[in-house]
């Protein structure tokens, strides 16, 4: 125990107060992890199933990467500094994804744009024990740094504790960097913004990914920074340009070289043999023949023949050889020569033996967020986190009645991840990006092209009725507070939708309410300028009317002050921009629920 007078006499205490005061200790993993994108982790639960090279497949590939990050590039002979970021690239479908993977596995390595960094950080802290408190000191020094753009959090995450840490590695460790073509970009404007503006103000995708990789370059550059960068994409132009404009390694590029047919013929081999072990068949099953067809029908693509397989051992409609049969006489529909054009064949086949195809392809759209405005439908920014929407919610949202979902969807499994019915948490997730990619062209999904429109139309339908029967027509009650938080969690339908759509007066006021309650101000902020779009500027349509009149109404008797006003509307007709001041509305203070009005740190969001 603590002695206060040691060596003291002579003296008496009547009354003693202490007070220990000792500095508040910041943990930087408990400060980081909601701002990362947990599933993007190489050994979280959401990637326990994540492509791998299947084994002796792609050994060429891995050994050339694991070669370079062990002694970089020792035969260049440019007199310039080479930048230590290898690209490796290829078609969809080559197996990128599954060689990144692979290699995760085998070597020590340390989303959305906003959140790149402090995952890298968060990955560091964990593995760095000594990181740990430098990551706290940034987060001392500077508690806005979430909220900084990615040089500011690459330096302050990473860059400024290695350099107090002054860390060594030998070899170089490496950072595995995968899916950065798929990256979306930040938005922070919806619907409400109009087309004439988006170019002025909106970040497109490939401003985010060119932002990441400059900041990746100028990190591989720093002296402090002992990691090696691998970067997997596609080859898309921003990645291209990049790559050709500095001294960058020879870039590794998926193609014959590596001899992908054989590579295919042992995934086929090893596959085919499980199967004939599950069902008894036959050893000689499937010939040679069958062999060589799928081969020449793959066409490079690893994609293609795990999508084969997945088809042969998910499918309802047959057994295995009849399955494989169907797969082997379907034919391209187009006699455009294309690398994709088995694939497409693939891809439609399966989708046509759902029950209603072009519905099928409406709910993946729907699971996928499709939005014709940045982010998508089913998304939404939890603080500075982003979920997407569990499969039990878009369930409800889209269930007409109860079973539908395995009605539509039950035959896709080879396409879609598809959790189990009592995992509420759990979101759909495609196999594939080349999947949404033959969605989108509809010159290669033919007759299940489904447009923004059409789409917008359905989820706006499903909207109107979810609000006319107060609530969803399926689930159990259990399930219904879970779903109307996140229904008044995401964002309206889509503006034109609404405008063909008819709405009683209840359901209007069911659904102000219910925002109002749940304190969605960002939510009603769009449908009172949603319903706006399609009217004349000095002349509002009934629905219109219908809507903001009740939204007005509601928010004042709520106390929201100041409320919306229609000086609001002819500013955003005339192009103002009302961002700044969406964010600075007044909402009730939910915390103590006191009258007293604030303006929120962080906007909520829906």
């Amino acid at each position: 125990m603590t002695s206060y007078f040691s060596g003291a006499h002579n003296f008496s205490v009547s009354e003693l107060s202490v007070v220990n005061i000792s500095p508040h200790i910041v943990d930087p993993l408990n400060e980081l992890a909601p701002h990362i994108a947990a599933g993007a982790l190489h050994d979280s639960d959401e990637r326990c199933d994540a492509p791998k090279c299947h084994p002796e497949t792609r050994v060429a590939v891995q050994d050339e990467l694991y070669s370079w990050i062990v002694h970089g590039d020792s035969d260049s002979d440019s007199e310039q500094k080479m930048v230590d970021i290898k690209w490796v690239t290829g078609p969809a479908g080559t197996g990128k994804s599954a060689i990144i993977g692979s290699l995760a596995d085998t070597i020590p390595s340390a989303s959305n744009e906003d959140s790149f960094y402090s995952h890298f950080g968060y990955q560091l802290a964990q593995n760095l024990p000594e990181f740990k408190e430098s990551v706290a000191q940034s987060m001392k020094d500077d508690p806005l740094l979430f909220k900084k753009n990615i040089r500011a959090q690459m330096e302050a995450f990473i860059l400024t504790p290695l350099r107090r840490l002054a860390v060594k590695a030998t070899p170089p460790g490496v950072v595995l960097v995968d899916g950065l073509d798929e990256c979306e970009a930040e938005q922070y404007f919806d619907s409400h913004t109009s087309p004439s503006r988006v170019s002025k103000g909106q970040r497109t995708k490939n401003e985010d990914q060119l932002e990441i990789l400059q900041v990746l370059r100028e990190a591989a550059l720093d002296l402090a920074f002992p990691f090696r960068i691998v970067i997997a994409s596609r080859p898309e132009r921003v990645f291209r340009q990049f790559f050709d404009g500095s001294p960058f390694p020879p870039s590794l590029v998926l193609d014959e070289k590596y001899n992908p047919d054989a590579d295919i013929a042992l995934f086929l081999q090893a596959k085919f043999s499980e199967i004939r072990r599950q069902y008894n068949l036959s050893p000689s099953w499937p010939s040679p023949q069958f062999l060589a067809t799928l081969l020449d029908q793959a066409s490079g693509q690893f994609i293609y023949v795990a999508t084969v397989i997945r088809y042969i051992t998910t499918s309802r409609q047959g057994n295995p050889q009849a399955l494989l049969d169907q797969v082997l006489k379907v034919k391209p529909t187009t006699s455009k020569t294309s690398p994709f054009s088995h694939l497409d064949a693939v891809y439609t086949h399966i989708l046509q033996s759902s029950p209603d195809p072009v519905l099928a392809v409406k709910w993946l759209w729907t699971i996928k967020g499709r939005s014709p405005y940045g982010r998508g439908l089913f998304i939404a920014y939890i603080g500075d986190r982003i979920d997407t929407a569990p499969a039990s919610f878009i369930n409800m949202f889209l269930q007409v009645n109860d079973g539908d979902a395995e009605h539509i969807l039950g035959d896709l499994h080879s396409l879609i991840d598809i959790p189990p019915p009592n995992d509420l948490a759990s979101a759909y997730r495609p196999y594939h990006k080349s999947l949404m990619d033959f969605l989108c062209d509809e010159d290669r999904c033919g007759s299940l092209y489904v447009n923004d429109l059409d789409h917008a139309e359905f989820v706006g339908e499903r909207f109107s009725q979810i609000c006319i029967h107060r609530g969803p027509p399926t689930g159990c009650p259990s399930d219904l507070a879970m779903f109307m938080t996140l229904f008044n969690r995401y964002r309206p339908p889509e503006p034109r939708a609404l405008s063909r759509l008819k709405f009683a007066q209840s359901s209007v006021e069911w659904w102000v309410s219910r925002s109002i309650e749940m304190n969605s101000s960002l939510a009603i902020n769009h449908m009172f300028h949603n319903v706006h779009r399609g009217c004349l500027w000095n002349l509002c349509s009934p629905t219109c009317k219908l809507w903001q009149s009740s939204i007005l109404r509601q928010c004042k008797n709520a106390e929201w002050e100041p409320v919306l006003n229609w000086k609001w509307l002819l500013r955003g007709r005339f192009g103002k921009d009302l961002i700044s001041e969406f964010r600075s509305i007044y909402v009730r203070n939910v915390e103590t629920d006191s009258p007293e009005m604030r303006i929120p740190s962080t906007v909520n969001t829906y």
